[in-house]
């Protein structure tokens, strides 16, 4: 009797759990939905993961989203943003990693962010603030537009630098967004040429290419590029030469190698025809400096 007893309530024990495992996989519509932002900025990927709550008709800020306490900046689970590699954000330096993004109103003109190295909170549940790791002073900004769904967007975006914005109700905030891509160029120039084929010749002119305008590193430059004609001569790999050159002003061996490319490129014409025109012009540039 025992044993049919606890076989009973061990097949239901059973059948409960499969009947609420089926039960959570039931997906409905959220009230705030789940929204996901990336963005490139220079070489480094920043993505905002986050529920996006509605007004309503509700006041937000200094009612919904009181002043003097810490928000989610968001609904349900804490919003989260992962930075690809060490960045400066509002001019403060934060390692990469991914973070809890909360947002502490303290009036209506002074809020702070707060990144939390805890990424498993639901809101402020769990919240300790000894995880923080950056305390970024914003103020916010009225707007004409009024925004129903609170909206996270990038903006201002140039080779390293873009804005991170937050907008919701008629009120906005900004967080500027920095990154090293020279470091981070380095890094992958080197791991490029650490990985190329034997037979690769455009990476390593490639490579060269993207130091002509940094003389510092002119001599890696020359010795990446004589690389790839080493295992390929042709055009393109004289013309960036004859650029390396010019850009130290040796406008003789400069107007050489652009000499160089021109003949060879009677052997490619449809790669030479994009160019053509550069590379004559310089040569009849550099020819008059010698």
């Amino acid at each position: 009797m025992r044993r049919c007893l606890l076989s009973y309530f061990i097949l239901s024990a059973i059948l409960l759990l499969e009947a609420s495992s089926a039960f959570a996989q039931v997906r409905l519509p959220q009230a705030s939905p789940p929204a996901m932002l990336r963005q490139t900025i220079g070489l480094t990927d920043v993505t905002v993961n986050y529920h996006a709550p509605s007004v309503r008709g509700r006041k937000v800020f200094g009612d919904l989203v009181p002043y003097g306490q810490m928000w989610r900046a968001g609904a349900n689970e804490a919003t989260l943003i992962t930075f690809q590699d060490e960045l400066f954000l509002n001019n403060e330096r934060v390692p990469a990693g991914t973070y809890s993004f909360f947002i502490f109103p303290q009036s209506d003109s002074l809020w702070q962010v707060v990144l939390n190295k805890d990424t498993t909170l639901w809101g402020l549940e769990g919240y300790n603030e000894l995880d923080d790791v950056a305390y970024l002073e914003v103020k916010p900004t009225k707007t004409s537009e009024f925004v129903e769904t609170m909206q996270f967007s990038f903006s201002d975006i140039s080779t390293n630098k873009a804005k991170l914005n937050l907008a919701w109700e008629n009120t906005r905030i900004s967080l500027s967004i920095e990154t090293d891509i020279e470091k981070k160029a380095l890094e992958n120039i080197n791991y490029a040429l650490a990985n190329a084929a034997s037979d690769d010749w455009y990476t390593w002119a490639q490579c060269a290419e993207y130091m002509l305008p940094r003389k510092e590193h002119h001599e890696k430059a020359l010795q990446w590029i004589n690389k790839s004609i080493a295992i390929k001569e042709n055009f393109y790999n004289n013309w960036i030469k004859a650029k390396l050159y010019a850009y130290n002003r040796e406008y003789q061996m400069a107007a050489s190698l652009s000499a160089k490319a021109m003949e060879l490129g009677n052997s490619e014409p449809e790669s030479y025809k994009t160019y053509a025109t550069q590379i004559e012009t310089a040569y009849s540039e550099w020819k008059k400096r010698r």
